[in-house]
C-alpha cells in the first residue's frame, strides 16, 4: 500500500467548551483542520493545513499516512472525515494509529477486471459496491481488490460471500452485492426474439 506524508502542529484543548468551540473556528478561518490521532498511549490534538489533505482526502486510492506531529513521527490510517454540509469543506479529520501486531479494518476500492459474458451478450455491467471493509495487518491489505467479471452471465452477480482473498477477512455484508450484469432493452428484444 502507498503512504503519504502528512504534517501537523499539536494544539492543546481548552477545558471549557466555548473557548474550544472558538478556538476551533478559529483553526477553520486560517485554512487549518481540526484532527485527533487515536489508538496510541494518548489522543492527540493537532492541526493540519486543508492543503495538506488534499492529495488524502480527495484521492480513490487508499494510503498509510505518515504522520509527523511537531517532528514526532507516526503511521496510521484515515479513519473518519467530517465534510461542511454546504460548503463541502474538510472541517474534522480522525486518524488511526496503525500497531503493526494488530489487525485493522479498512476499506479496500475494488477494481472489475476481464469482460463478462453478460456484456457479450448485451447486458450492461454496473458496479454497485466501490469498496468492500476488510480486516487484516496493515502491510498486507492491497491497494485495491481486483474481481474478475468473466464468467458473469445477463441477470447475474458477484455478491461479497463469493469472494476471498488471502490474508484478509471481509468485513462488509457476505450478501451485498459487488457488481451486476443488467439486462439492456436490446438483451431483452435479443432474447424475445431468439424465443419465437
Amino acid at each position: 500500500m502507498k503512504s503519504i506524508e502528512v504534517k501537523g502542529t499539536a494544539r492543546a484543548i481548552a477545558e471549557r467548551s466555548s473557548e474550544q468551540a472558538r478556538a476551533l473556528k478559529e483553526i477553520r478561518k486560517n485554512g487549518g483542520v481540526p484532527c485527533v490521532l487515536y489508538g496510541g498511549n494518548e489522543v492527540v490534538h493537532f492541526t493540519v493545513t486543508s492543503e495538506g489533505l488534499r492529495n488524502l482526502v480527495y484521492t480513490p486510492h487508499i494510503y498509510i499516512v505518515d504522520l509527523d506531529i511537531d517532528g514526532k513521527k507516526v503511521n496510521a490510517i484515515l479513519k473518519d472525515i467530517q465534510f461542511h454540509p454546504v460548503k463541502d469543506t474538510i472541517l474534522h479529520v480522525d486518524f488511526y494509529q496503525i500497531d503493526e501486531a494488530k489487525p485493522i479494518v479498512m476499506e479496500v476500492p475494488v477494481q472489475l477486471e476481464g469482460l463478462a459474458e453478460g456484456v457479450k451478450a448485451g447486458g450492461k455491467l454496473a458496479l454497485q459496491m466501490r469498496k468492500i471493509k476488510v480486516k487484516a495487518l496493515y502491510n498486507i491489505i492491497p491497494e485495491k481488490l481486483t474481481v474478475n467479471v468473466a464468467h458473469l452471465g445477463l441477470g447475474k452477480t458477484v455478491k461479497v460471500g463469493e469472494l476471498s482473498f488471502e490474508g484478509l477477512e471481509l468485513m462488509s455484508a457476505k450478501e451485498a452485492v459487488v457488481c451486476v450484469v443488467k439486462l439492456t432493452r436490446a438483451a431483452r428484444g435479443a432474447a424475445a426474439t431468439a424465443g419465437k
